[in-house]
């Protein structure tokens, strides 16, 4: 019986424990939240206590354990009053709470002592202790203050106007008010009266604290009641209850030998599922209908709605149906549109409401705090939590608006990141806040509305045209396409030209690359074949042999440069191919050699070891290398200037970099931030058509990597290659 008579202080101490984790992680921090905090810290080292002393063998134990719990109870009923004072703005009255931490301190160093808690009692449900003289005092301070601060929650729901605040302190009187009662109440069995301690049930306001809590948002912690915490929540109590089932059963049937039958857990869990399931579901239904009622069926309502004014075309229809919707679904005290006249500066004007006469602003302006904090936030604002930002002037400023609007929320329309107006939403008539289902549920019809409105607006816009201009409109329209078909083909014929233009460079200077070796080769090939014509029964010399090993190393060069042109200049869009970013370089190169050989330029290598390979199109970074590099050569040619071409590998961002510098006269600031736009070049005409680097940036974003002008270590341009590999 003893487990039976420590379920209501285990349970009290857990919603102390869960009550003070949320206000902890979750409150703001401020004094109303940091006294919950401490008040349920004490809570559940008192329910702590209890529950020791109830199970402990030793009366010696239970009274040293009540005795050092006591030494930090007696804070409580300070902290009480404490926290209803700044709860409630009660002003002054500071005498009061410092009389009860005086008087607090002061039994605080008595509570070691036979003069608080005596001695400890043996009862049916365990041992509780017996207090001393100044119990007695304890015990009247506590009724004195479950009064006082009943009086003061019950005065304040009296002098309150707005039901949203009226249903939050009836939470707190039911919930936290009573509480303190049903605490003081544990003095009875303190004083000597063999009954169970009352305070124990203190889970039961407890509970109605915490609904309050999730439904009203009591302390302001911006959480509300979401559906799937509730079930979660009465999963966890069936759960329990189920252990405590068979906990019970097990105990009863302790005498009976059920250990080897194998029909008792069958039935068992026969009884479970029967029981149990439908409890599960009857609750839940109870719940919906405690919580959420009528919820679903204005869900369905506003979704219909969604639907319906897509196809509307008239401002003042659409904001006649979205209001009177959402008034008439939800029950609200009222609903206005606002929408922008489309001025500059713009202005925002009422253009629906459910008909209350009293709602002051017709026209809000475009400069006003709420239309500014809506533009920079684009998310909705509910009036409750500004409440808490008086010290902030912007928010009081915003504050005060919604309150001349009479709003309780308002939700922005939002489209193309400009505002087109917004929804202002008064309290609901039952007083219940709005929970976050209903947030995202209007959320989205606000959203869906802007859309309406937008091509409502469109519409109209188009029929104004089409009124006057349909003839102009044809004209421009059909002058506009030739324009872009012009533009286009251009932009076509400007990109196979610049395609033509660097195959021919590659071509011409392979070209050239090639002739000279096969010449020489083909010469001394000639002359070698002469000399052993000529003398058919002489060995061969070394002479001859140099030669042909020259003519041999000359073809070889050759059939590089060959491959390395086919290499760079093949047509393929595939993606696929491993490739060493060093052998595109050192390609790429190969085929500009003749346009830097004669002149004073040097090309400064450093290539990385173990270069992993990237996967993509050899032909594609081929052509970044050799447009980059080309620019360089070209930079620095009017004077002997240098050009460092460096390969690495990041490891940490699974990238190898190309950088190519030079120190040529560099890119000015102004256009640093244009190079890379189409038809953009600095180069005189006939000598470039402003596509390079457009195209290397495209290709290089192909690859799934960046091409980048980044700060030079000199006065020169400083480009950088960086592309992804698999690890």
């Amino acid at each position: 019986m003893r487990l039976l008579y420590s379920i209501p202080p285990f349970l009290t101490l857990c919603s102390f424990v869960c009550l003070a984790y949320l206000s902890a992680s979750r409150g703001r921090k401020n004094q109303i939240n940091r006294l919950f905090t401490l008040i349920c810290i004490l809570g559940a080292f008192l329910y702590t206590d209890i529950l020791v002393i109830f199970n402990c063998k030793s009366s010696q134990t239970a009274l040293f354990v009540s005795r050092l719990d006591h030494f930090f109870i007696v804070y409580l009923i300070p902290l009480y009053i404490h926290f209803f004072h700044a709860y409630l703005k009660i002003p002054g009255r500071f005498w009061l709470i410092r009389t009860a931490y005086l008087f607090a301190f002061i039994l605080m160093c008595f509570t070691p002592t036979p003069l608080f808690i005596a001695e400890m009692h043996r009862h049916r449900f365990g041992y509780f202790g017996s207090g001393g003289a100044l119990y007695v005092l304890m015990g009247m301070e506590t009724a004195c203050a479950a009064v006082y601060v009943l009086m003061l929650i019950y005065q304040a729901i009296q002098r309150e106007t707005q039901s949203i605040l009226k249903n939050r302190l009836k939470y707190l009187f039911c919930g936290f008010g009573i509480l303190g009662f049903l605490i003081g109440m544990n003095t009875l069995p303190l004083l000597g009266y063999p009954i169970y301690p009352p305070g124990n049930f203190s889970f039961i306001p407890l509970s109605i604290f915490a609904v309050g809590l999730f439904r009203y948002d009591l302390l302001d912690m911006g959480i509300l009641i979401r559906k799937s915490v509730i079930y979660s929540i009465l999963s966890i109590m069936l759960t329990l209850i189920y252990a405590l089932v068979v906990t019970v059963i097990n105990k009863s049937a302790s005498g009976i030998n059920t250990s080897d039958s194998v029909y008792f857990p069958i039935f068992f869990f026969i009884l479970v599922s029967i029981v149990f399931g439908p409890v599960k579901t009857r609750i839940q239904i109870l719940v919906d209908r405690y919580f959420f009622k009528g919820r679903y069926d204005y869900r369905q309502t506003i979704k219909h709605l969604s639907q319906t004014i897509s196809a509307v075309l008239d401002l003042r229809q659409i904001a006649a149906l979205v209001v009177e919707t959402i008034s008439g679904s939800m029950q609200v005290g009222h609903c206005c549109m606002y929408l922008s006249d489309n001025s500059k500066p713009p202005t925002y004007v009422r253009y629906q409401n459910n008909g209350d006469p009293s709602l002051p602003l017709d026209v809000i302006s475009g400069n006003s705090p709420l239309v500014l904090w809506m533009k920079r936030c684009h998310q909705p604002l509910q009036k409750a939590p500004l409440m808490q930002q008086s010290e902030d002037t912007f928010s009081r400023q915003v504050y005060a608006e919604l309150e001349s609007m009479k709003a309780a929320v308002v939700f922005p329309m939002i489209f193309e990141n400009s505002l087109n107006g917004f929804l202002a939403i008064g309290d609901k008539k039952s007083g219940d806040l709005f929970m976050p289902e209903d947030m995202d549920l209007l959320e989205t019809l606000a959203n869906q509305s802007s859309l309406s409105i937008e091509n409502a607006r469109s519409y109209q816009k188009i029929e104004d045209l089409n009124k006057n201009l349909e003839e102009k409109v044809a004209e421009r329209t059909l002058e506009l396409q030739t324009a872009l078909t012009e533009k286009e083909k251009a932009m076509e014929l400007l990109i196979r030209s610049e395609s033509l233009a660097a195959i021919g460079t590659l071509v011409a200077g392979t070209a050239h690359e090639i002739n000279n070796p096969l010449a020489s080769a083909m010469s001394l090939i000639q002359s070698t074949l002469e000399d052993l014509s000529a003398r058919n029964d002489t060995p061969l010399n070394s002479a001859s042999l140099n030669d042909l090993e020259f003519a041999g190393k000359e073809l070889a060069r050759a059939k590089t440069i060959v491959g390395s042109l086919l290499g760079l200049s093949r047509q393929t869009q595939t993606y696929v191919e491993a490739i060493d970013l060093n052998s595109v370089i050192m390609d790429a190169l190969r085929v500009l050699r003749n346009l830097y050989k004669n002149q004073k330029i040097k090309i400064c290598e450093q290539y990385a070891g173990d270069m992993p390979h990237v996967t993509g199109n050899f032909a594609g970074l081929g052509r970044v290398a050799l447009n980059i590099i080309q620019n360089a050569i070209q930079a620095a040619a009017p004077s002997s200037g240098t050009i460092f071409l460096k390969t690495d590998v990041d490891r940490a961002h699974h990238q190898v970099i190309f950088e190519c510098e030079d120190t040529g006269p560099g890119i000015p600031d102004a256009i640093r931030q244009d190079i890379f736009k189409p038809f953009f070049t600095t180069k005189a005409v006939g000598k470039g058509t402003g596509l390079g680097l457009y195209i290397c940036h495209d290709i290089v974003e192909r690859h799934g990597g960046t091409l980048t002008l980044e700060k030079s270590h000199g006065k020169g341009a400083r480009f950088v290659v960086k592309l992804p590999f698999e690890q």
